[in-house]
């Protein structure tokens, strides 16, 4: 029997773990640990940055830079889930609501289900990767042999934190190792947790155009007539699926709306320094360290990027087969005033589906291009000041 769900296990127990799965207890506890955890790992980066913003130490500089907005990301991310709670809710009985509109024959639920199994295996991969990212991001400090008497030295951090206590002892190095490492490992995970769900919302979507589609192709054929009482039934029955997936669209960009807008921001400034930190490390001392520590973070950040703009482009192209679809049918086979029903699909489909970054730029394969651009040239200018 088909498993009727739209988010794998995964993704619901990351979910579970940050306080954002409906129906768990202590919500409230778990939401504001994590904002309280990463508010205080901020303020430490910060303090890093203002003692230690000189060019001469342009390296570290960029490398906590990079960290720091990857924090950024991952605390705006929780807060406008909290914010928007009701419309994640709202989009999870939504998606549970189209798999009970269907019996376990029909090409509906074999649809929805490839999907859906499609995107497992996508929020699988994602997650396993960022996992792989995150663990060459800290195996070279992990493994160095570091110095806790030599108080004239900087201590090889995972990231670039200014603790308000000494690191004297290798006790007191191993446990902020630690606790950077777990830090580390949640923010990549709750990276990937948001990438992946977005991911699975959109191609869920484009699950249920499929079958729109396929109802539209079949509009007007004389098995449409045989199965169904009339014309208007079948009719009413596409025009409240379009306005679903209508309205479950509007819900997603509702909710990544803002998260793709600081995701853009930020991710531009986070590819030229991580770019800067691969370059500059080449023909250094330690270059494989420094290489594979930024090489698979800056691989993360431009996959975070390209998946977003590969939603917007998706679903555009999408919803304009609604419009093609409608107009392919047989319509010429239908009554006069029959027929004038699939114009109000046509000029719906029009305004097609999109997701945009805070309302101000769509988001496509276009608007990717743009963005690598913007960041080679940051980039260039970094080389130009080393």
């Amino acid at each position: 029997m088909t498993s009727r769900r739209t988010l794998n296990r995964t993704v619901e127990l990351m979910l579970t773990m940050f306080g954002y799965w409906p129906g768990i207890s202590c919500v409230l506890f778990y939401r504001m640990f994590w904002m309280i955890t990463l508010a205080i790992t901020e303020y430490f980066h910060c303090q890093y940055l203002a003692m230690h913003f000189r060019f001469l130490n342009l390296f570290d500089l960029m490398d906590c830079l990079s960290s720091f907005l990857a924090f950024i990301k991952m605390s705006f991310r929780l807060f406008i889930f909290w914010l928007k709670q009701r419309t994640f809710f709202e989009i999870l009985t939504m998606t549970a609501e189209d798999w009970n509109d269907y019996d376990n024959t029909g090409v509906e639920l074999r649809e929805t289900a490839r999907k859906a199994k499609l995107s497992s295996y996508i929020c699988n991969g994602i997650i396993i990767l960022h996992t792989i990212a995150s663990l060459a991001y800290v195996i070279g400090i992990i493994l160095a042999d570091a110095d806790v008497t030599d108080q004239t030295a900087e201590l090889p951090l995972i990231l670039k934190m200014e603790y308000p206590f000494v690191i004297d002892t290798q006790r007191k190095y191993r446990l902020v190792l630690a606790t950077q490492l777990i830090f580390v490992m949640v923010g990549s995970w709750g990276a990937g947790l948001f990438n992946a769900l977005f991911l699975t919302l959109t191609l869920h979507v484009g699950s249920q155009i499929n079958i729109l589609l396929c109802w539209l192709r079949e509009v007007g054929s004389k098995d449409i007539e045989i199965t169904h009482d009339s014309f208007v039934t079948t009719m009413i029955k596409i025009v409240r699926k379009h306005q679903k997936i209508i309205n479950l669209s509007e819900n997603i960009e509702n909710l990544y709306s803002y998260i793709a807008l600081l995701q853009f921001t930020s991710n531009m400034v986070m590819i030229c320094s991580l770019g800067f930190l691969t370059v500059t490390a080449i023909g250094s001392p330690d270059a494989t360290e420094k290489i594979v520590r930024s090489l698979l973070f800056y691989t993360i950040t431009n996959l975070e990027a390209f998946i977003f703009c590969f939603a917007g482009e998706y679903l555009s192209n999408k919803s304009k087969a609604i419009g093609n679809a409608a107009y392919n049918s047989a319509w010429y086979d239908m009554k006069a005033k029959d027929s004038r029903v699939l114009l109000f699909i046509i000029l719906r489909s029009q305004r097609q589906l999109q997701f945009t970054a805070g309302k101000m730029a769509v988001l496509s394969f276009e608007y990717f291009t743009t963005i690598m651009k913007a960041s080679g040239s940051y980039l260039s200018v970094l080389l130009a000041m080393k």
